[in-house]
């Protein structure tokens, strides 16, 4: 999977994203990432990217031209990677991080894995001139209802997150598959050596070897946590997954109440 990062600071995604697990999953080729600067596509000499906005107010806001220049040079670089490009007529996801946009979540992160190119154009300043983002913008997406100074961060999570569901990128593979959200819950509490650490010893049957009865226990636990601190997710589970009703108990009747209930014989 191939990620592009439209950004006014490459130094700050490349180092953010070159470490531990993502960093290994570059070194793999699972994924590959880049970040394109903005600022080399202006046509102003002195590599100024932002005006002030028509109609007044706080604040700069990025011009659209570095922008699509930008995004023009992104395009033929997947063209020329993909070198027959006029098999693909699927047009690359671009998306822009901004806090007016969907909640990012893992259901999105599952649905964005499939595509093999992923475009981030992270603003800056007041953002970018709606004319641009009208022109190439496919998704607007944010990581939560607060403002950040640019889009960076957020590019940075929503990469982390989507690079774990690409083929290779984990060593076990159900890790994604077990973590919280993954099921709409979240995940179950988990316990390492010693058995016994502060007076607090880890459950009996996470150590009982009894696998069914551990993934009972782990799913029940799930439950109860997403209960206690996301009811909201917990409303939503329980509407798909609603209990199943409790059996009905059926009386056993003695033999002498058989007798007392049998019409006498005349």
């Amino acid at each position: 999977m191939h990620f592009h990062v439209m950004t006014l600071f490459p130094e700050m995604i490349m180092e953010g994203l070159s470490k531990s697990i993502i960093g290994r999953a570059q070194q793999k080729e699972c994924i590959s990432l880049d970040a394109v600067n903005i600022r080399d596509y202006t046509l102003d000499k002195h590599k100024k990217v932002d005006d002030y906005p028509y109609g007044g107010g706080a604040g700069m806001l990025m011009q659209a031209q570095p922008v699509y220049d930008a995004y023009q040079a992104v395009m033929e670089s997947i063209h020329e990677r993909q070198k027959d490009h006029s098999e693909n007529d699927r047009r690359v996801r671009v998306i822009y991080l901004t806090p007016q946009g969907e909640v990012f979540s893992q259901k999105k992160a599952v649905e964005l894995a499939n595509e093999e190119d992923l475009i981030f154009l992270c603003g800056h300043y007041e953002g970018i001139d709606e004319r641009v983002l009208e022109e190439i913008v496919t998704d607007y997406i944010s990581i939560g209802d607060y403002v950040l100074t640019g889009g960076e961060l957020p590019a940075m999570v929503m990469i982390d997150t989507i690079s774990r569901l690409v083929p290779g990128v984990l060593n076990n593979g159900e890790s994604a598959q077990t973590e919280s959200h993954s099921d709409g819950l979240l995940e179950y509490p988990q316990y390492s050596r010693p058995e016994v650490w502060h007076n607090r010893k880890v459950p009996d049957v996470s150590i009982s070897g009894h696998h069914a009865n551990i993934e009972k226990w782990r799913l029940e636990q799930a439950i109860l946590r997403t209960q206690e601190r996301r009811p909201d997710m917990y409303a939503a589970y329980m509407e798909v997954h609603p209990p199943l009703p409790p059996k009905k108990r059926r009386c056993k009747v003695s033999a002498a109440t058989q007798l007392q209930a049998k019409p006498e014989d005349n």
